[in-house]
């Protein structure tokens, strides 16, 4: 199947509900999508105070464990939707906690991704990711997942689109301004589409005040910009893609990555 059906949800999450917070989300999944993405963190909330605070929140999510509420209620909606879920959620590995994603099958499989460049404060409160930036089959496709201020630096999105992602599902919780047009940029230079979903709102729990900006959004190969929702609007940005658009040669002599001269870079 070369189209597919793709939403990102933007969602407006009270700190700390995790059971409305999941009710909401995922009540704003349309139906018949085949790909959806929620936002970083989605079902906590973001602004922790501490390491114990994210700890008290967060679930198991490795081979063999069976995870809290958000791993249920992630696995029993893909079942019975037949869509393929990816969401942000704190994630306990023994004494540390991570900033990570999962990718929910609806065959009740998983993939994981830690986030790897922290932001901000959250260098406080979660242990850097360790995974690197792996890649999964899901949909017919192969996804690769990214994490909000991954978007900033391009060897994430072009380490995922060099194992083969064709889709970058980027779970966030954005307040800087200029993520949603740099990954047209980052579509563009690797010929992948791209699923944003942030959030919307604000939280103070430590008493610096985040505003976070919405803007959730889906970008073609080329960098065309599909759907996109507002700054202040919960719901659904949903589109068909065709992957059949993805297309790595640039010109008849000019391939995306067959051109790379990695002995002349300095990374």
């Amino acid at each position: 199947m070369s189209v597919l059906r793709v939403a990102a949800i933007q969602t407006s999450p009270v700190f700390g509900d995790v059971s409305g917070n999941l009710e909401r989300a995922l009540a704003l999944i349309p139906a018949g999508c085949d790909l959806a993405v929620l936002p970083e963190l989605f079902a906590t909330g973001y602004q922790f105070r501490d390491t114990a605070e994210a700890m008290s929140l967060a679930e198991e999510t490795a081979p063999g464990r069976t995870g809290g509420p958000i791993i249920a209620a992630l696995t029993r909606f893909a079942a019975e939707s037949g869509c393929t879920l990816a969401a942000g959620l704190a994630e306990r590995a023994g004494d540390r906690v991570f900033n990570s994603a999962v990718l929910v099958r609806p065959d009740g499989s998983r993939g994981l991704y830690r986030k790897v460049h922290l932001f901000a404060d959250e260098k406080l409160v979660f242990t850097p990711g360790d995974l690197g930036f792996p890649v999964f089959k899901a949909c017919g496709t192969t996804v690769g997942l990214m994490i909000c201020f991954d978007w900033i630096f391009p060897e994430a999105a072009r380490s995922l689109a060099l194992a083969g992602a064709s889709i970058l599902l980027h779970p966030s919780n954005l307040l800087l301004p200029w993520c949603p047009e740099a990954m047209i940029t980052r579509c563009q230079e690797n010929r992948v589409f791209a699923v944003t979903s942030n959030r919307i709102g604000s939280e103070n729990r430590t008493g610096t005040r985040l505003d976070f900006i919405g803007m959730s959004e889906v970008v073609s190969p080329l960098g065309r910009l599909l759907v996109r929702l507002g700054k202040e609007e919960e719901g659904a940005a949903v589109t068909d893609i065709d992957l059949a658009e993805i297309k790595q040669q640039v010109t008849p002599r000019n391939h995306i990555f067959g051109d790379r001269r990695p002995d002349q870079y300095r990374l």
